[in-house]
């Protein structure tokens, strides 16, 4: 979890740290789009110029958010059972991109050229071959499983959890009487029920990732 900003010190020597803790207090509060380094600037109570010593634009300073939270993953451990490993990684995945919604599709849709990122992304990779699977089969499952968590991170952040798109609705008479699945179906779309969802998926793509193990050696 990140750390409340403290704005006696943040007043007095920056630091990077101090400088990532206000960005994401910022992103959280005005969006992406609303994102500025005038505004983190604001918070932190000093001059833009200040921010810019620490990271010369605002992708460098993006690229610094995004190796954070990837660094706080962790991969697990080879003494687990495979499919345990598997659901780790991506309960783990998840969990970082719903503590940060505003900053959630920036992070799922990040292309991960970092040394920090690339080393996450090349221990996830080793899950899948761990698995026993040949790297081809790997990498696509590895993709795959990605495809996933980033629907299910963005829906969850930007998607349902934020109600209503449209700005033309109807009444919930005229849902029940003209969309009866969209009605019925509608209890289990809210947030209360996404955990129970994403649980479900993730089962799906671990049956399935079993049952390509067990076709794999049986060839």
């Amino acid at each position: 979890m990140d750390r409340p900003i403290n704005k006696k010190r943040a007043r007095g020597r920056l630091s990077p740290d101090i400088i990532m803790d206000a960005a994401f207090e910022v992103i959280e509060k005005e969006g992406l789009d609303g994102f500025s380094t005038r505004k983190l600037a604001a918070v932190l109570g000093c001059e833009a110029m200040s921010i810019y010593h620490h990271f010369p634009s605002k992708a460098h300073l993006f690229e610094a958010l995004v190796d954070r939270l990837i660094a706080s993953l962790a991969i697990p451990t080879q003494d687990l059972p495979w499919r345990e490993r598997m659901r780790m990684a991506m309960q783990d995945f998840r969990r970082i991109g719903r503590q940060h919604p505003s900053f959630a599709p920036f992070l799922v849709t990040y292309r991960m050229n970092s040394p920090a990122c690339l080393a996450w992304l090349d221990g996830i990779i080793g899950l899948f071959l761990d698995a026993g699977f040949d790297r081809e089969t790997a990498a696509r499952l590895f993709r795959t499983t990605g495809y996933y968590l980033m629907g299910a991170i963005l829906d969850e952040t930007a998607g349902y959890a934020r109600g209503p798109s449209a700005t033309t609705t109807v009444s919930e008479e005229q849902m029940a009487r003209d969309f009866p699945n969209v009605a019925q179906a509608g209890r289990y779309f809210g947030t209360g029920e996404f955990d129970a969802t994403f649980t479900l998926g993730v089962e799906m793509l671990l049956d399935d990732m079993e049952r390509l193990r067990q076709a794999a050696g049986s060839e």
